[in-house]
């Protein structure tokens, strides 16, 4: 006899559709990010991020002692505060660049980590294409913003090694688990950053303001990226990925008034089509 399995309402929605969700609500996050580094820095708000999303996932999830011991506690934790740095370099980025234009350098550092696993001619075309975007949007950005591109080349170097410490993650147990104790840990060992946010704690609305930050930009995406994940696979959500730079330049004009140049443009195009390539080939490898 075959057990019916509990459906949710998500599994309705196609999967390009919620992947699409959790980019919106993840660059949604960090638009409003944005506003936030008018009463503090640029790292504090990543700070903010951090605890808001700890709290949200602490109070969802509850995990059990077995995740606060030994390797556990320490993959989850190097994980936790690896992301947490990604998120501080992307938002000091942010903060001196549009956010399509952020996003699209960062993608640099997935597509090198696929590129150096594989070392086949797709990949090295991807990682061609990536590079070439990257260095045009870096070219018009650099005399206005040296600082910007240095920061989000920085997210993208650690955007590989999130990569890295995820698949481990994610090969040691429950993921969202080891979010919430990772977003702990970090939270922890970045404190020194709340030095950087102290407006806001006399401010309850900017507090609830940074939480929703947090829920947007970590724990609803993460949520999303496990449905997708469960339902498409590692190669098809790769593909997925191409949608992201675009996604985020579309909530920059937006909510931003952040349009692109003509190089901005082309750049971003660039690393869409380098992302689309080595994804691609991840395809038809899983086939």
């Amino acid at each position: 006899m075959t057990i019916p399995t509990r459906k949710s309402a998500l599994d309705a929605v196609p999967a390009p559709f919620v992947f699409v969700l959790s980019g919106i609500s993840m660059y949604v996050g960090a638009a409003l990010a944005v506003w936030l580094f008018e009463a503090a820095t640029p790292a504090g708000v990543a700070w903010l991020r951090c605890l808001g999303a700890a709290l949200i996932l602490l109070a969802w999830r509850r995990p059990g002692r077995e995740a606060w011991r030994g390797r556990a506690l320490l993959l989850a934790g190097t994980f936790g505060v690896v992301t947490a740095g990604m998120n501080v370099l992307f938002y000091e980025a942010i903060a001196r660049l549009p956010l399509g234009t952020a996003v699209a350098i960062e993608f640099l550092g997935p597509v090198l980590v696929a590129a150096l696993g594989s070392r086949g001619l797709r990949d090295l075309a991807a990682l061609a294409s990536v590079t070439v975007g990257v260095a045009v949007i870096a070219d018009v950005q650099w005399e206005g913003s040296p600082a910007g591109v240095a920061f989000a080349l920085g997210a993208a170097v650690a955007w590989a090694a999130y990569i890295v410490l995820g698949k481990r993650v994610a090969l040691a147990g429950n993921g969202v688990d080891s979010l919430a104790v990772g977003f702990t840990v970090a939270t922890v060992v970045l404190s020194p950053l709340v030095l950087g946010t102290t407006a806001v704690w006399d401010e309850p609305d900017l507090l609830a303001f940074a939480v929703g930050v947090g829920l947007l930009s970590t724990v609803v995406p993460y949520a999303l990226d496990q449905v997708v994940l469960r339902r498409v696979g590692q190669a098809r959500f790769a593909l997925l990925l191409a949608l992201l730079p675009v996604t985020a330049a579309v909530i920059g004009f937006v909510m931003l008034r952040q349009i692109p140049t003509l190089g901005e443009a082309v750049g971003i195009l660039a690393v869409v089509v380098g992302v689309g390539l080595r994804s691609g080939a991840s395809e038809r490898k899983t086939a």
